[in-house]
């Protein structure tokens, strides 16, 4: 997402499968992910493996949000992170609709 381009930021994502959890620590920009316990993350995201790769894959933002508002995905961290990418996502989906909007 172009807004996030320059926010420098270490998150953690908890893939949770059956009966285990794999640990990544996702570094941006870059981004430069790697299999290590994210101890300096400043936001988490804890969701199924099955449905991360079906997101992964899809890479709608649209995706995402439904995940989130179903409960299907969690992220907790330090509240200005957090409110700051929920900000940018909301301007990206209205610049969106904005141009749907133009070109129909």
């Amino acid at each position: 997402m172009p807004g996030l381009a320059r926010l420098r930021l270490v998150a953690g994502l908890e893939l949770h499968g059956r009966g285990d959890v794999q640990l990544y620590r996702i570094e941006l920009p870059g981004p430069v992910v790697s299999k290590t316990v994210p101890a300096d993350a400043r936001v988490t995201l804890e969701l199924r493996r099955e449905r991360f790769n079906e997101l992964a894959a899809k890479g709608h933002l649209a995706d995402w949000r439904q995940a989130f508002e179903r409960g299907e995905a969690r992220a907790t961290g330090i509240d200005q992170y957090l409110k700051l990418i929920v900000k940018v996502v909301e301007a990206q989906e209205e610049r969106t609709r904005t141009r749907r909007v133009r070109s129909q």
